[in-house]
């Protein structure tokens, strides 16, 4: 489950730098949840393929 803690961290880092951005209109919070995003966006995929491979092997 370690996995999924750290997609629940990264997606709490993201909100606090949307919230940021769209409220305050903090540009560099703006680059920190795309960052963010990114880095949820792999481990996502890293995530479904692991998911898939044990899947598929048992």
């Amino acid at each position: 489950m370690s996995r999924f803690d750290e997609l629940k961290g990264i997606v709490t880092g993201v909100e606090e730098d949307m919230t940021k951005f769209y409220e305050k209109g903090n540009k560099a919070a703006g680059t920190r949840a795309r960052k963010g995003l990114q880095e949820l966006r792999k481990l996502s995929q890293e995530v479904r393929l692991e998911i898939q491979d044990i899947k598929n092997n048992s």
